[in-house]
């Protein structure tokens, strides 16, 4: 059935673009009660999407916690999740550094802000994001919960993290005392599983009406009038997926094709609703089934959902020179390393933030003196953006979490039958690994 979801997808994305080709033609043409006509049919067709991403937002909290706790209390002792979480770090800030710089030397090279075609927005106007809503001092304290129920209620993947760390480390501190708790959080991991077979039947309707809805509110033009800038930024993530699995099949061997097909079907979902946290509970399973162990994907992938967001990354860089190139504005190599440190700062955990990216630009513009309202540039094509980069997001993710395990000295051996609901894990393993189980429900 995993199969089937995919090709599932990848024709409710095709019939979207189509649906939304149709109605835009058909309205368009009707002056604006058609717009108004349009705008509706975008606001009916959200409620699909919306239930959709509320579902799987359901699902984070719990799975997030469940995993992190086990996998921490299944690695035995605090060295191996200090050496874990050293390794992670290490990966994230080299990632991180590697999509940024990317990012930087296209743009340079493509220069899709330069002889811009379209009417630059007046340096005056307001680009709607709030640059308040990112703050150091706001960040750092944000990032510690006052309520371990608040934190999952509000879905606040960084907090449940920390949260979930000093759970995780207590229960490694306690010993066999723990030993029933630590089994009852097992089977919570794999009802939790279970449920996101459940939701992801639904994915191709929310992909339909997303998609549906963009195209026939937007219509084509908005694509091609900044139809460069948004190919060139592609050309940059295809170059940072094949620098990301290139890395990966140095450290892992052959078996990195396998990887990218275990996680396309993640990265389609992740692509097609323009969510990266809709896809985090199947990059866990295709994790999973990789071979992957429980303990360290469920330990770096919530690490990386706050700190190891490549797409994001890349499109920073290349969204904030787009910016400063459209208004003829100079940007020196100290001032573009300088920009290049910032966001490498400025974007960890950026996660939790609202239009997170949108934000950290509109911070680093008006560092550099750079009008804020070039955002409005982008913010038309933002979420056709946001597609792209949410796939590479899960890319980067599975590529972490896969090196780290192999830094490990893990086996990292497949699932060899997917037709087993569950299988029993290899003791100091974590849970009991999930599988594939539509076909069983």
């Amino acid at each position: 059935m995993a199969k089937r979801l995919t090709y599932y997808i990848i024709a409710a994305l095709v019939l979207g673009i189509v649906g939304g080709l149709i109605l835009n033609t058909i309205f368009s043409a009707q002056g604006p009660a058609g717009a108004e006509t349009l705008k509706n049919i975008g606001y009916y067709l959200s409620i699909v999407t919306t239930v959709f991403l509320r579902l799987i937002k359901m699902i984070i909290a719990p799975l997030v916690f469940s995993t992190l706790v086990v996998g921490i209390a299944h690695m035995g002792d605090t060295a191996a999740l200090g050496r874990v979480g050293l390794r992670s770090i290490l990966w994230f800030v080299g990632a991180s550094l590697m999509s940024l710089t990317l990012g930087l030397i296209l743009v340079n090279l493509f220069q899709p802000g330069v002889g811009l075609n379209i009417e630059i927005p007046a340096a005056t106007a307001a680009s709607g994001v709030d640059k308040a809503a990112f703050d150091l001092k706001v960040f750092i304290s944000h990032v510690f919960p006052a309520s371990g129920i608040e934190a999952m209620a509000n879905n606040e993947i960084l907090q449940i993290v920390i949260f979930s760390i000093f759970i995780g480390v207590a229960i490694t501190a306690v010993g066999e005392k723990a030993a029933p708790l630590v089994k009852g959080i097992e089977a919570l991991v794999q009802v939790m599983l279970q449920v996101t077979n459940y939701v992801m039947r639904f994915a191709p309707f929310a992909v339909f009406a997303a998609v549906t809805a963009t195209v026939a509110e937007r219509g084509p033009e908005i694509i091609g009038n900044l139809g460069y800038f948004m190919l060139t930024f592609y050309i940059g993530m295809g170059l940072l997926w094949c620098l990301l699995i290139g890395v990966c099949f140095l450290i892992v061997g052959k078996r990195t094709g396998q990887l990218v097909r275990y996680i396309r079907d993640p990265l389609l979902l992740a692509f097609t609703t323009a969510s990266s946290e809709a896809a985090y509970p199947r990059t866990l399973e295709a994790l999973d089934k990789f071979g992957v162990p429980p303990r360290i994907a469920s330990f770096v992938l919530p690490l990386g959902y706050s700190f190891n967001l490549d797409g994001s990354m890349i499109y920073m860089t290349f969204a904030t020179m787009f910016i400063a190139q459209a208004y003829g504005i100079e940007m020196t190599l100290g001032h573009q390393i300088t920009m290049l440190l910032i966001l490498m700062i400025t974007s960890k955990g950026i996660a939790g933030v609202p239009r997170a990216s949108l934000v950290v630009i509109a911070g680093t513009l008006a560092f550099f003196d750079i009008p804020e309202a070039g955002l409005l540039l982008i913010l038309g094509i933002d979420h056709f953006l946001d597609m792209g980069r949410s796939a590479t997001n899960v890319v980067g993710n599975a590529v972490a979490a896969t090196v780290i395990a192999k830094w490990e000295g893990d086996r990292l051996d497949p699932i060899e039958s997917p037709d087993i609901v569950t299988a029993a894990a290899p003791s100091g393993h974590g849970p009991a690994r999930a599988v594939d189980s539509f076909d069983k429900v």
